[in-house]
């Protein structure tokens, strides 16, 4: 008889440097914060110690413990049926944006005084306000948190005000208008240094169970009589009629309204056949700088579009005027 096959199935290769994510889960550490963790943890398949990833409960115990002690969330929770991010790749994002406002400055990422005067405007929070608990705990930035969904609303302004140290950090605004990205939430004479946003990805309900059974398909080598997903979601944060090509197109075009009060736009993007088009879309509007940063996890490989109005001199003065204010 052979031995089981060894299948790092929690490793997160690829990840940027700086994420606290990037090797194995240490289960042991994460149960002994957070004991709810410990009944969803037994021997895998290939003889590893995980979670199964397709059982919900366990995905949100581990990701109550990832937030609890990495980034001391004390209190987090999201309502049923609402999506649970995977947090390694939400903490991918930050960094990788975190260098492109830093390039010039780059001495400026450790200091968390300087980091508070930052703003940053996550565009689309959802109920699970992940950006602004990573970003504010690992660089000090400030958030503008916004959301169209009322109860996704309430329960991330829940989040903020249930945990001490995101409460002079964080911002929790409510988007009234289904057809606006930065009006009604950028104040005049308020101005934030990056957009962050993760936008539906798909143009239909049914588009994304489909895609959902593909990958579950792939994973179990077995059809599903129905999907099955460990992530949820809610409409809003999964599709939308056009899907990412059509949202982030309207973000685009509405951004030029903006385009002094935001030193730099960004936006994952899932699909890269949208890439060309959403760069023809660019010029239309005349940005001084667009660049696609590539991020793999794993197999999986997604990228960050990001653009700015402000050319390469303005953007260190900005950064400079932040820096000696």
């Amino acid at each position: 008889m052979g031995e089981k096959k060894s299948k790092p199935t929690v490793d997160k290769p690829n990840l940027h440097a700086r994420n606290k994510h990037n090797s194995k889960y240490d289960f042991d550490a994460l149960c002994a914060v957070y004991p709810p963790l410990a009944p969803f943890v037994a021997k895998n398949e290939y003889g590893n110690i995980s979670i199964d990833f397709f059982n919900a409960d366990a995905v949100l115990a581990l990701n109550k413990a990832l937030l609890l002690h990495f980034y001391d969330i004390q209190s987090w929770d999201i309502p049923a049926g609402y999506l649970c991010p995977p947090i390694p790749s939400r903490a991918d994002y930050i960094h990788y944006v975190a260098d492109l406002l830093y390039r010039d400055f780059p001495k400026l990422k450790k200091n968390k005084l300087v980091g508070k005067k930052i703003n940053i405007l996550d565009l689309g929070t959802g109920a699970n306000c992940v950006y602004p608990i990573i970003g504010s705990k690992e660089y000090g930035w400030s958030f503008v948190a916004s959301e169209l969904d009322p109860l996704a609303t309430s329960n991330a302004q829940k989040i903020v005000s249930d945990n001490a140290r995101l409460t002079d950090r964080v911002q929790v605004r409510q988007q009234p208008s289904a057809t606006n990205y930065f009006k009604n939430i950028v104040q005049p004479n308020e101005y934030h240094a990056m957009v962050v946003c993760n936008p539906p990805f798909y143009r239909s309900q049914a588009e994304a169970n489909e895609e959902n059974m593909r990958k579950v398909t792939n994973l179990t080598k077995q059809k599903q009589a129905q999907p099955k997903s460990s992530f949820g979601g809610k409409s809003n944060e999964l599709w939308c009629e056009g899907g990412e090509l059509e949202f982030i197109e309207y973000m685009i075009y509405e951004s030029k309204e903006y385009s002094r009060q935001c030193l730099w736009f960004t936006t994952l993007v899932a699909k890269d056949d949208n890439l060309k088009t959403l760069k023809s879309y660019l010029k239309k509007v005349h940005p001084a700088e667009v660049e696609v940063i590539e991020m793999k996890q794993g197999n999986k490989i997604s990228r960050i579009l990001a653009w700015s109005f402000y050319d390469r001199v303005e953007q260190r003065v900005w950064m400079k005027n932040i820096e000696l204010s």
